[in-house]
């Protein structure tokens, strides 16, 4: 699999995954990209797991933030400004982890990225309480 998240998007429409599908896939790579880099701390090549790992948490979260900036993004106002602030967190905590790499700063991106996974693999009824 390419790890160029675009690419990732590119191949996924020919395949028939839906955006939120394709979105999940995403974030659940991102989230265990950096999982294994946290379980595996003291592995030689921790540097450059690492380094992949957040660059593509980065690449990710900068594809989310172009989309929720644009205009006829269809998800509510208050929403995507959630998630762009979400998304500049994530970004500050990244660059804290390259400059001062620890474990443990890992935690919250890691619980972000997969527990915004679990949420978009749900259907829609799931998340309102099967009220529709």
């Amino acid at each position: 699999m390419s790890r160029n998240p675009f690419n990732v998007y590119q191949n996924a429409h020919k395949e028939g995954m839906s955006q939120r599908e394709l979105e999940a896939s995403l974030l659940t790579r991102a989230g265990l990209m950096l999982k294994n880099c946290q379980d595996n701390w003291n592995a030689p090549d921790r540097d450059r797991r690492l380094d992949e790992a957040v660059k593509f948490n980065q690449k990710i979260w900068s594809f989310f933030q172009s989309e929720l900036s644009m205009p006829d993004n269809p998800l509510p106002k208050n929403l995507r400004e959630d998630i762009l602030n979400l998304s500049l967190f994530l970004d500050k905590r990244l660059f804290e982890v390259m400059a001062c790499p620890d474990p443990e700063k890992l935690t919250i991106a890691i619980n972000i990225n997969l527990n915004l996974a679990a949420g978009l693999m749900k259907q829609p009824e799931e998340q309102l309480g099967k009220a529709v």
